[in-house]
């Protein structure tokens, strides 16, 4: 009998291990590769941190000035996250980067290991001789999440990073030397030009510990980063240098030696070098604790996150926390690379935004004070017009507490602003006012319309029709008076326009919701602001001026001076989300529309539209579809109001494959802050919100063959796709807990009360 019970188990445990797919032989965090989306447009960092953490400690391969003589480079783009998987050198490691952005800052405290004479210059990439900066290869290098390894040729120093919440943490192995050093640029930072440094100071405390801050003028306009070090051993001298410019008050300082071991430092710009004694491969760690409020502060996170010196166990705590984060969800996929990228996706659909406050609660807000958040955690760096597509509804399903404190966080801003406004982007107590629309209304709305926010929802509706009656900003008054942003008042006239349409119809729900009818009449009536600029002569949205006139000159594929930002109108006449109905009729009905949606994806775009365009390359386009600018998102979903809902199951499994892979660059434009990702996530469970603020989901085509969602409240969503395969990309019927859906929506309720979502995969199109 046992031995029958034996091979009963066998056989058990044999038939179960095909459904657990490849996902489930080693850990999540191994199918993690931190290096996608490294190369070309990407713009993501490959280097340590921990979910939504406040340090990212990661490698800056270039100096890239933003500009020479005045004039902008152009060549800095690249630079945005601070890697580029081209370079040969490396410059150091700082403790602050955005993720997949298109406009940059941060940087902020570089650190370099190096040895022999004191070099606090980073030298040029190809003569990396001159400088601190060294030479490297991918071969030496190891990216994880958490952690990330390299070799630097120049000294033959082997560099390792890990972090905490608010803390980076390295560990350097130096060959033998008494001339060992760790530099310190102060002056360093990404998008850096002349004067970008407002103030810098540092106060050595004894010889491990060094405190201070430093403020910059740059897309925030006032940001201070405060700062705390401490090195695993004694540094046995130190010194400065000052690099600003000469002024006629010189002051009494210069009575002091500051270049030489004098503690109390302030200047413009500065930068530091701390000297060792080394024994042949001995490690040298350093922690560099951040805070937003003040030094005292940056010391007790340090205490409090890590207090000691074990490098491995931050490396497991943090690797602990991403394995906790990436197992929210469980998939099966149809290889091992499609797991990779999802993987890869979730991971970098939990950089951004980063924790902004300290241990204690205490952040700085957009007024410049110090806040202690209560009840809520704060965070920063909302790119509000890529990551309300998908990345917050994302959070919304996946991990709905987060993005609930995320709105706590723009209502707090919206608290502290003289202007009256929830943010429009914002990071590090500032608003950098960058892109178009007043998104943070779409997040807020579509948080209370899910019941995420348990906040006062009346207070919120507030806020956000302050934010839409902001008549001073970006044509919001004109928009108001006229129906529409006029072409003379802003570049991007007719992406503001539909832009602001959207947002009013997401307030409009709100207050539906909220059983303000008169409120709910306005905001409907301001969502039908779209047909004011569209054009039914030619068909397209099109620039208006004051007097109701169309511009004559006009190219429908250029996305330079025509009303929009990162896009033509080809892609942003199909920007009505929240209205496709009257779109699709406004167009010229079902047939018609499905017209335009085909010859979107198949027409050619000469390369004359898009060379000058910084984030757009000829393989991030499909026809005239362009992946890597945010506005198109939604577009692939919308032959579900056609007769052939399953073009939208070919084109999301095009875009899939096209724009998505496991390379260096893997993505298909900027990630812009997890928008990308997110997009691919949801897309690969075979669902997607074209319109947040509308708690459904409109189906496509999954790419997993099965997903198992644990949801926040304990209940669980199963996916499953039925014949899944390469070429049977067509769902021939899709179900819930049994019942066929036939309208291609999917509620949210429905999902968050659990349940299976069943695909039948097909070869063949399913044709109405």
């Amino acid at each position: 009998m046992k031995k029958n019970y034996a091979r009963f188990g066998k056989l058990m445990l044999l038939a179960i291990l095909p459904s657990l797919g490849f996902a489930q032989q080693k850990k999540l965090t191994d199918y993690v590769n931190p290096l996608i989306g490294t190369a070309k447009m990407g713009h993501t960092f490959p280097g340590a941190t921990v979910p939504f953490g406040s340090v990212q400690l990661s490698p800056d391969t270039d100096t890239i000035p933003y500009a020479f003589n005045g004039k902008y480079t152009g060549t800095v783009y690249e630079y945005c996250a601070g890697y580029q998987y081209k370079d040969k050198t490396i410059v150091g490691f700082s403790h602050t980067h955005f993720s997949g952005t298109g406009h940059s800052d941060l940087g902020d405290i570089l650190v370099m290991p190096t040895q022999g004479k004191v070099q606090l210059n980073p030298g040029t990439a190809d003569r990396p001789q001159d400088g601190y900066r060294s030479p490297f290869s991918h071969d030496n290098e190891v990216a994880e999440p958490n952690y990330y390894k390299v070799k630097l040729d120049k000294h033959n120093i082997l560099a390792e990073l890990t972090t905490s919440t608010r803390v980076g943490m390295h560990r350097y192995t130096f060959p033998k030397s008494d001339a060992s050093h760790i530099i310190f640029d102060l002056t360093s930072g990404i998008y850096n030009y002349d004067e970008k440094n407002v103030w810098t100071v540092v106060r050595v405390l004894n010889d491990t510990t060094i405190t201070g801050y430093r403020q910059t003028n740059g897309w925030a306009r006032t940001r201070t980063v405060y700062f705390a070090i401490k090195t695993s051993k004694p540094f046995k001298n130190y010194g400065a240098r000052y690099y600003d410019k000469e002024t006629p008050y010189k002051g009494f300082w210069r009575k002091f030696d500051q270049k030489n071991n004098f503690p109390d430092l302030a200047a413009h710009n500065m930068k530091l070098h701390l000297d060792f004694d080394t024994e042949d491969a001995e490690q040298v760690m350093m922690k560099v604790a951040l805070s937003p409020v003040s030094m005292r502060n940056a010391l007790a996170n340090m205490e409090e996150e890590v207090p000691h010196w074990d490098f491995e166990q931050v490396v497991s705590k943090g690797k602990d926390a991403w394995e906790k984060e990436l197992g929210k969800i469980k998939v099966d996929m149809m290889n091992e690379a499609d797991l990779v990228n999802f993987y890869t996706s979730v991971y970098h659909a939990s950089l951004m935004p980063t924790i902004y406050m300290d241990v204690n609660g205490e952040y700085k807000g957009l007024d410049q004070e110090v806040h202690r958040a209560e009840g809520f955690v704060n965070y920063t760096s909302f790119s509000l017009w890529d990551t309300f597509r998908a990345f917050h509804p994302w959070l919304n399903l996946i991990n709905p507490s987060r993005n609930a404190d995320m709105v706590s966080s723009m209502m707090a801003h919206y608290d502290q602003s003289l202007l009256g406004m929830l943010p429009i982007w914002s990071h590090y107590a500032n608003d950098n006012w960058c892109m178009s629309g007043y998104h943070s209304v779409s997040v807020v709305s579509d948080a209370i319309l899910k019941g995420v926010y348990k906040g006062d929802a009346e207070a919120a509706l507030l806020a956000c029709i302050s934010t839409a009656n902001a008549r001073p900003y970006e044509g919001i008054g004109d928009y108001i008076d006229l129906g529409y942003v006029p072409d003379e008042v802003s570049t991007s006239s007719v992406s503001n326009t539909l832009e602001y349409a959207y947002d009013d119809w997401c307030i409009a729900q709100v207050a539906k919701k909220l059983g303000h009818t008169d409120i709910a009449e306005e905001f409907t009536k301001r969502s039908n602001n779209w047909r004011n600029l569209f054009d039914k002569s030619i068909g397209f949205m099109r620039p208006k001026d004051k007097s109701g006139k169309f511009r004559a000159a006009f190219d429908v594929l250029d996305t330079h001076g025509q009303g929009f930002i990162e896009g033509n109108t080809w892609n942003y006449t199909l920007y009505v989300p929240h209205d496709p109905i009257g779109l699709r009729d406004a167009i010229g009905g079902e047939k018609r529309f499905e017209t335009y949606l085909d010859s979107l994806f198949t027409m050619e775009l000469p390369d004359k539209y898009f060379e000058k365009t910084e984030d757009i390359t000829r393989e991030g386009i499909i026809g005239n579809y362009v992946h890597g600018n945010e506005p198109s998102h939604h577009v692939a979903y919308l032959y579900n109001v056609t007769q052939s809902p399953w073009k939208t199951q070919k084109r999301v499994r095009e875009i899939i494959r096209h724009q998505y892979n496991n390379g260096a660059d893997g993505l298909g434009g900027n990630d812009d802050c997890g928008q990308m990702s997110a997009w691919y996530l949801f897309t690969s469970l075979g669902f997607y919100p074209v319109a947040p603020g509308d708690a459904h989901y409109w189906i496509g085509s999954p790419l997993v063959k099965s997903a198992v969602v644990e949801l926040e409240n304990g209940k669980t969503l199963n996916v499953v796709a039925k014949n899944q395969g390469e070429k049977n990309l067509y769902v021939s019927k899709v179900s819930w807990n049994g019942k066929e859906i036939k309208d291609f929506k999917i509620s949210h309720d429905d999902l968050m009360n659990g349940g299976k979502l069943e695909f039948v995969m097909s070869n063949k199109p399913k044709k109405k």
